[in-house]
């Protein structure tokens, strides 16, 4: 997926690069900010045993953009690459990681002296990739059999806590908006401060694991949630005109 995302990058770079030089101002940029993911709702899709679906809570992590695009006055055109990293705040170890491109609009107010703020938008796609392990709560009816020893022997229902695993990388749409402030600090070069809120459509998440049942025997097992991924960020770049 990374080498599609890269070819797509390049085209999309390579059509706006093409762009008549008197209808833009072409420009290239490069951000790097805090991302907070939000909580992500799991909701199951397949479950062969008693699994409950839960959320999906993050640390505080990294984002980084790269853009190239075309400046028509008071609209902005670009093709952006970013990238975000989280690790999981709940999980024994843990972490998701985006890769995205997306196709950005953006529409500036100047305030003068050749400061402006703007508000943006763009879709695209992105590559969610998580990975890590975690316990999952099981519930699994032992019975009263004086042969079981190494389970509660009375006939009841037992909890237990039981270790599964994620390695989940899907391609799946996206969408991003924001607002931000630019202010130039030297020729052709502006410092641009932002606030971006992304979010990507539903993907699949599976996850795996085993557990012993009562007879002593080692039953693996497999799930499948639908989740996605949104987060808030705030970022500071440079906008260099090229």
């Amino acid at each position: 997926m990374k080498k599609t995302l890269a070819i797509l990058a390049v085209v999309a770079a390579a059509g706006i690069v093409a762009a008549p030089a008197h209808a833009s101002q072409r420009y290239v940029s490069a951000a790097a900010g805090i991302s907070w993911f939000q909580d992500s709702d799991t909701k199951l899709i397949y479950q062969p045993i008693s699994y409950t679906a839960d959320k999906i809570a993050f640390d505080a992590g990294f984002t980084a953009t790269a853009a190239i695009g075309c400046d028509y006055g008071s609209t902005r055109l670009e093709a952006e690459m970013g990238y975000q990293r989280n690790t999981i705040k709940d999980w024994d170890t843990g972490k998701a990681s985006v890769y995205s491109l997306m196709a950005n609009g953006y529409y500036d107010i100047p305030l003068g002296k050749g400061v402006e703020i703007y508000g943006m938008a763009g879709v695209g796609v992105a590559q969610v990739n998580i990975c890590g392990d975690d316990e999952e709560v099981w519930h699994h009816y032992v019975p009263n059999n004086s042969e079981v020893k190494s389970f509660n022997n009375n006939g009841t229902w037992v909890t237990d806590y039981i270790p599964t695993h994620h390695d989940t990388h899907e391609t799946t749409l996206a969408y991003q908006f924001g607002a931000g402030i630019a202010v130039p600090i030297s020729k052709g070069v502006m410092l641009d401060a932002k606030y971006r809120y992304f979010a990507t459509t539903d993907f699949t998440m599976a996850g795996s694991g085993g557990f012993m049942d009562w007879h002593g025997d080692f039953v693996p097992y497999y799930y499948e949630t639908n989740t996605n991924i949104s987060s808030h960020s705030v970022l500071l770049g440079l906008r260099v005109n090229i």
